[in-house]
């Protein structure tokens, strides 16, 4: 207990500066304080250095994960828009993709929808020293599937009972499980929309499914207080990130993980580098020889410095 207290103290440093604006799923949340540029700039220099501390956190406790042969789950729920994918992205960013996952499933095949609901999740679930990050899980059918009528009433219920149960057997056998829910208002979900509909590297993300959400926000409201009122238990409950501001909500998010995860700091064991042994009578082949990919990068960069 003594070394989750000092890792707590470590992780609430620098957020407190910087905290979200109530925003949340609420209609038409917005501030109106904005800040000046020199504020700004303080502001990117603030969040910069907080991830970097956050992200550096992140690499130590995955080697606890791999070294103590814990798994973790980490599940990214919320609207469309919502933030959990930019989060997922700075989580993993310098994590060992050997030993951390993200599992983004598309639509269930005609195979899975005769599978008990959870069995294609159990599948992509981690093993020994193995952490996986769910950009969206089995919380599918309380949301979009049962807004958008893809399962029957029988089945959505059943799920609603389920879950608790499937989390608590997760939970049982040794698994850490984290439930995150990113709320945002409809006025930024709805500015996110338009700023990936006019963006050539993000367009894919915008989809029909998608802007249905627009027509469909009370649904999803309720769809998701009911979800919340069935699956947020004392073992296993919902943790909500205030998503209006996507950097806020990334080191929210990022700081609380590391702070409800009880981990011993360690250090990597030391590499060693060895002295370069003589090339012998080694010789390369021809320069001439060898397909070499065009050097496009000099003609916009010009040539490459002796």
């Amino acid at each position: 207990m003594s070394s989750k207290k000092k890792s707590d103290q470590r992780k609430d440093v620098s957020t407190k500066k910087h905290r979200s604006k109530k925003g949340s799923d609420s209609k038409g949340a917005s501030s109106t304080n904005k800040p000046t540029k020199a504020e700004k700039r303080e502001i990117k220099k603030a969040y910069e250095e907080e991830i970097t501390r956050l992200q550096t956190e992140l690499v130590t406790m995955q080697q606890w994960v791999r070294d103590s042969g814990n798994r973790l789950v980490v599940l990214f729920e919320g609207r469309d828009a919502a933030g959990k994918g930019s989060a997922i992205k700075r989580i993993t960013e310098y994590l060992n993709p050997r030993w951390c996952r993200i599992a983004a499933l598309p639509a269930p095949t005609e195979r899975q929808r005769g599978q008990w609901y959870f069995q294609r999740y159990i599948e992509h679930l981690p093993a020994a020293g193995e952490i996986v990050l769910f950009d969206r899980s089995w919380y599918n059918r309380a949301g979009v599937e049962r807004v958008m009528g893809f399962c029957t009433d029988e089945e959505y219920e059943r799920f609603l009972e389920q879950a608790p149960i499937f989390e608590n057997l997760l939970m049982e056998d040794g698994i850490i499980l984290r439930k995150y829910w990113f709320s945002v208002s409809d006025v930024e979900q709805e500015r996110r929309f338009r700023s990936r509909q006019q963006d050539p590297m993000r367009c894919w993300k915008l989809s029909d499914m998608d802007v249905l959400s627009i027509s469909k926000w009370v649904d999803y409201s309720r769809a998701k207080d009911a979800m919340f009122e069935a699956t947020d238990t004392e073992d296993s409950p919902w943790f909500t990130v205030e998503s209006e501001d996507k950097k806020r909500s990334r080191i929210n998010v990022m700081n609380h993980l590391l702070s409800t995860v009880d981990y011993d700091p360690s250090e990597p064991p030391p590499v060693t580098i060895p002295p370069r042994p003589p090339i012998g009578d080694y010789q390369r082949p021809p320069y001439d020889s060898i397909r070499r990919v065009p050097d496009h990068a000099a003609e916009v960069l010009g040539p490459e410095p002796a």
